[in-house]
């Protein structure tokens, strides 16, 4: 009983700071496009576009400085969070992987975790210069089990068919993911 009720809390810990990494990933994404427009119509690929539909003068210098040119601010931040998220979850699965009295199981299935997100961060590296090398000024890609997400700085009318297709080319092309599975959001 006392091993079922030890297993109980470290499963429960385990969830709780999956909820957080997700959730602190969710928050950032969507404090920076709260009015994203959906679908856009130049997509081919089946790639889902998220645009932002209140970008005005007055927000015209929020991701791009008084030359036009992207501010790396926002994708250094977002990096940044990305990254204490699956820090804070890497250190809680070794914390449980060391807890005494974890079974087997519990060790084996933490220490695979830290192992996936060690390959998804080196993944999401790839993809970033990748996507880059294309022509793109920055990029932050975000790979979950429920697919990838590519955020990019965006001309005022938009990315291109053209932009998207190199996007899903890139993702496709190094990864398992399908079109359906690529979530392109424009930073304007």
């Amino acid at each position: 009983m006392k091993t079922f009720k030890r297993n109980a809390v470290i499963i429960t810990v385990l969830l709780f700071v999956c909820v957080a990494a997700y959730l602190n990933w969710s928050y950032n994404k969507n404090s920076d496009s709260e009015t994203a427009a959906g679908v856009s119509p130049q997509d081919t690929a089946g790639a889902a576009v998220d645009q932002d539909a209140s970008a005005t003068a007055s927000d015209a210098g929020l991701y791009y400085d008084a030359n036009g040119t992207v501010n790396k601010e926002y994708f250094d931040t977002a990096r940044l969070n990305r990254q204490q998220a699956r820090d804070a979850a890497a250190e809680t699965l070794a914390a449980v992987s060391k807890t005494d009295g974890a079974s087997k199981d519990m060790v084996n299935t933490a220490l695979k975790e830290i192992s996936d997100i060690a390959a998804d961060t080196v993944k999401e590296a790839q993809l970033e210069n990748l996507i880059i090398s294309k022509g793109f000024a920055d990029c932050v890609v975000y790979i979950s089990k429920d697919g990838v997400n590519v955020t990019v700085p965006a001309p005022k009318e938009g990315l291109a068919a053209s932009s998207v297709a190199k996007i899903t080319d890139v993702v496709m092309s190094q990864t398992d993911y399908k079109a359906a599975d690529l979530k392109i959001i424009e930073v304007k």
